[in-house]
């Protein structure tokens, strides 16, 4: 089995892969059903709209509407797909996630396009960098953010599969594919990249291509890294995590978020009453974001691989003597 590998030069976007996938479901599944808040280009459910019309509902400029429609239709025993910006299906209808969808237990799958700084240009009311925070509080809720456009397709086929309410983040630029041999995506599971002994790096979503480049780095520099991909934030794989805790003793996480309340903070939770050992947080540092190339704001805001090979050296500094 080769080791995981990815090409700078061969990258598609994970909103593509969502799209794709839901045109599979549909295909197989008469049960899936698309809701949409006007925004089916840029989320690309389009697709699904055009194989399959007369199971695609846009709901307008409305996404409380979105979610509420779409619980609806998980009590008829459809399965229901509902899709906005991050920052809308998150932020503008969390009560209705929260009180109309969650805590009846509904099998509705919310999948959330344009998460992060990598909205770029459209700027920092656009750029949610706190869904992973606000989805993860609530309780029961399963909260993922899939490496890449391979991942994310299977991601799409688990949740439709899989009895209860999701909320999944995609992304909007073209990121590296990571090619793997024979893996299987499933919900609560991390997976190792990257086997190693002096720190382990646990990152999720567009993070996990740069610290793959990091490992590379670390190993230049005689450092050995272990690295997680954690693609489920909720339920986190806390068996995992406490291995790596023990065999590292220092921890880097790595994730296109604020460092409060996303994959950092669960990690630490959980760390902190397990097993506590350094843990240094690579991501947004409790700032907006702003307006610009993503790729400009990746540096900008200390995303980089770079930027996680020298958080690793940190975290090695501080371990336990």
């Amino acid at each position: 089995m080769g080791a995981p590998s990815q090409s700078t030069s061969d990258k598609k976007a994970t909103r593509d892969a969502y799209g794709e996938a839901l045109v599979e479901l549909g295909g197989s599944r008469p049960d899936i059903v698309v809701l949409e808040a006007d925004l089916s280009g840029s989320t690309k459910t389009a697709d699904f709209k055009k194989h399959f019309p007369e199971r695609f509902f846009n709901v307008g400029v409305a996404e409380q509407n979105l979610v509420g429609h779409a619980a609806g239709f998980a009590l008829a025993g459809y399965v229901p797909f509902a899709s906005s910006f991050a920052m809308f299906l998150s932020g503008r209808a969390w009560e209705i996630v929260r009180n109309s969808v969650v805590y009846p237990k509904l099998n509705v799958k919310l999948v959330a396009s344009h998460g992060g700084i990598t909205v770029g240009e459209d700027g920092a009311s656009h750029q949610c960098i706190e869904d992973f925070g606000t989805m993860r509080v609530i309780p029961e809720m399963t909260v993922i953010c899939p490496s890449d456009f391979n991942e994310t397709k299977q991601v799409i086929h688990a949740i439709a599969a899989y009895q209860g309410p999701v909320y999944v983040r995609v992304g909007r630029p073209a990121i590296p594919l990571i090619h793997r041999d024979n893996y299987q995506f499933q919900i609560g599971k991390a997976e190792v990249l990257s086997e190693g002994k002096d720190v382990c790096i646990i990152a999720c979503g567009i993070m996990v291509s740069e610290a793959m480049i990091a490992v590379e780095a670390l190993k230049a520099k005689g450092i050995s890294a272990s690295l997680l991909n954690m693609a489920t934030i909720k339920p986190l794989d806390k068996e995992a995590i406490l291995a790596k805790a023990k065999e590292c003793g220092a921890i880097v996480t790595a994730e296109e978020h604020n460092v409060i309340g996303g994959l950092g903070s669960a990690v630490s939770e959980f760390l902190s009453e397990e097993f506590p050992v350094p843990i240094i947080k690579v991501g947004m540092k409790d700032s907006f974001g702003k307006s610009g190339t993503w790729g400009g704001l990746m540096d900008y805001f200390g995303l980089r691989s770079k930027d996680i090979v020298s958080h690793a050296e940190l975290a090695i500094s501080k371990k336990l003597k």
